[in-house]
């Protein structure tokens, strides 16, 4: 195992983690963003108004991308598994 593997594990290994968190974190952001907005401009300060979107939207997301994301954990998964014997050389 060379530094330039573990380097490319890394690397390799944030950029799925990434891949597969953003999309999720970005709506979760601009949601809450946009429900902060609305909350100062009406003055509503209720706690649920911020929750619930976010919630219903990050479910969305997970219906609609879950079966990329997990094809891409696998990939990943079934990559590391199969470079597994040229790591104990």
């Amino acid at each position: 195992m060379t530094e330039a593997y573990l380097i490319s594990f890394a690397q390799n290994s944030l950029t799925v983690a990434i891949m597969i968190a953003g999309p999720v974190l970005i709506v979760s952001l601009v949601i809450g963003s946009l429900v902060s907005l609305i909350q100062a401009a009406t003055q509503i300060n209720e706690a649920t108004m911020t929750f619930v979107p976010k919630i219903i939207a990050i479910i969305l997301v997970l219906t609609l991308l879950g079966g990329w994301m997990g094809q891409q954990i696998i990939s990943y998964t079934s990559g590391i598994f199969n470079d597994l014997p040229n790591l104990v050389k």
